[in-house]
């Protein structure tokens, strides 16, 4: 790609991650969308492959921060990742055989359930210091297996499903199954980035400068997500009607083949 096409891959790279560090988990289903109508990716299948490279990215850099914060509840996050992480390359394996216009439309289903589940309210109850145990393992690997498939398949780092997949296996607080998804988010995110990869469906390029454009776009994320205050679950039902807007659009370009 040429440096505008470059430039405005890096804007939205920064975007997406400064929508990230304010509200958490969804802001990543956006980078598919700009990909194609703001950076300019023509296909479908490159414009998935080069969004799970960058959530990737992004989870890892956010990952190291909870770890030294002493957040992730490793055990857990490493069976559901390394599970999960085989089922993204089942699914990722199964939405390159698609035709992208009906791929595009299936992403726009995923999008819309991500802005629905971003306007329920959320629980934090459970156990802030729960351990990996033979009860819970059949649930964590079950879980993994879901959410890595769907994952993959839509080239999301999932964590919209991963926080409430790890609540439901493990019964650990939210605050803790979001710190521990990060490393589940990073796993099936670069799973489906290489798969992709292997049949030349990613532009290093593009990820690139998504990559530079988020760590500016996380830097201007985090003093933003403190003014915010009071007014935080505001922005976010704000943010998830965009995304629900977003995913209209998607489906009709989908289905007009636009």
């Amino acid at each position: 790609m040429d440096p505008l096409h470059l430039i405005l891959a890096a804007l939205s790279g920064g975007i997406v991650a400064m929508l990230l560090t304010v509200f958490g988990g969804g802001g990543s289903v956006l980078a598919v969308p700009l990909l194609l109508y703001v950076v300019g990716v023509r296909d479908p299948h490159m414009a998935i492959g080069a969004s799970a490279a960058g959530v990737s990215l992004n989870a890892l850099t956010a990952l190291a921060g909870q770890a030294r914060a002493g957040r992730v509840r490793w055990p857990c996050a490493i069976l559901f990742a390394v599970v999960g992480s085989a089922a993204a390359w089942i699914g990722s394996s199964a939405a390159k055989a698609i035709d992208g216009h009906q791929l595009l439309l299936a992403f726009a289903v995923a999008m819309a359930a991500v802005g629905l589940a971003m306007l329920r309210p959320k629980k934090n109850d459970g156990d802030p210091g729960v351990r990996l145990n033979r009860g819970m393992t059949p649930r964590i690997v079950a879980s993994g297996a879901g959410v890595g498939v769907a994952a993959g398949f839509f080239g999301i780092g999932g964590g919209f499903l991963i926080v409430p997949g790890l609540m439901w296996a493990t019964g650990m607080t939210l605050a803790a199954a979001q710190a521990t998804s990060l490393l589940s988010v990073a796993a099936f995110g670069a799973s489906t980035a290489v798969n992709y990869s292997l049949s030349g469906l990613v532009d290093w390029g593009v990820v690139a400068a998504m990559a530079v454009g988020g760590a500016a776009g996380t830097m201007a994320g985090l003093p933003l997500s403190k003014r915010l205050g009071d007014n935080a679950a505001l922005g976010r039902r704000l943010f998830a009607g965009l995304i629900l807007i977003v995913a209209v659009y998607v489906a009709y370009k989908a289905i007009t083949g636009g």
